[in-house]
């Protein structure tokens, strides 16, 4: 029997990924780009749109994600989506991000991606939180399930805890940081010093961003790593457990082919039948 691995990406699969996270990353860094002042580049998002479509496809098509898998990937939306709501819009108070951070350890980076936009989409249909801003919400979180799918499979044990501990403080700045990019060109208007300049050079535009961001983040992006630095190391082990043992049980991605046996297992087989 032989197996295949979920952590495989094949040629069209990565040029598929690499294409929607950069066309995503255009619609995040547009205000260094750009030197006029522009409405939501949501263009750029529907762009994106059915790249992260055919990914999913793609990942169907080649064998990345069998049913089992998909009906999997389902569940798991639902409930990161469901836990979303639980931090009653308290500052930083998000607790999805452990399990998202957690299953994307466990199945990979594919379906770490998937899982991040697919749960975050879910969360906004049902808060009703649709907007402007859940494109890129959907993006970030997207990309926040493919990094912590490509931490080296070998770190296990208290090491591992560790390092998701801390990706999971860097995950909490990065998503602060990707929601202040879509919201500080419009906020502040223009008679603010820390405001978006259409036309400034990069480096001006860039210090004025990062002045903004950093005076937000004790409000938000700290809460928010602590929280889900706490939720980790209080059911980090746990929870890959089950996970793994769920992956294991339902042998997800692991095709059952025939091969003709040889004549000693024959016998074998016969010798086995007889006693």
């Amino acid at each position: 029997m032989r197996t295949k691995n979920i952590l495989t990406f094949s040629k069209v699969h990565l040029l598929v990924l690499l294409i929607t996270s950069a066309v995503g990353l255009l619609g995040f860094l547009w205000p260094f780009l750009i030197s006029t002042q522009v409405a939501h580049p949501q263009w750029i998002f529907l762009c994106a749109t059915p790249l992260a479509l055919a990914l999913f496809l793609i990942s169907v098509s080649n064998g990345s994600l069998d049913a089992k898998s998909v009906a999997l990937l389902a569940l798991l939306s639902a409930l990161v989506a469901a836990l979303r709501p639980l931090g009653t819009g308290a500052v930083g108070i998000e607790p999805m991000w452990f399990l998202l951070i957690l299953s994307a350890r466990v199945f990979g980076p594919s379906f770490g991606f998937l899982l991040g936009a697919i749960s975050m989409l879910l969360s906004a249909l049902i808060t009703g939180g649709t907007g402007p801003w859940l494109a890129y919400q959907c993006f970030a979180a997207a990309w926040i399930g493919l990094g912590v799918g490509l931490i080296p499979r070998s770190v296990r044990g208290k090491n591992e805890i560790a390092l998701l501990i801390l990706y999971g403080i860097l995950a909490a700045e990065f998503f602060g940081i990707a929601m202040d990019l879509q919201f500080w060109p419009w906020y502040l208007g223009v008679d603010s010093q820390l405001s978006f300049t259409a036309g400034a050079p990069i480096l001006e535009n860039l210090n004025d961003f990062l002045s903004y961001h950093f005076l937000s983040a004790l409000a938000w992006d700290i809460p928010r790593a602590i929280f889900t630095s706490v939720l980790i190391i209080l059911t980090g082990a746990p929870v890959l457990g089950a996970l793994r043992r769920a992956h294991t049980r339902a042998a997800f991605l692991t095709p059952i082919e025939f091969r003709n046996l040889t004549a000693s297992e024959r016998a074998m087989g016969k010798m086995a039948t007889k006693q």
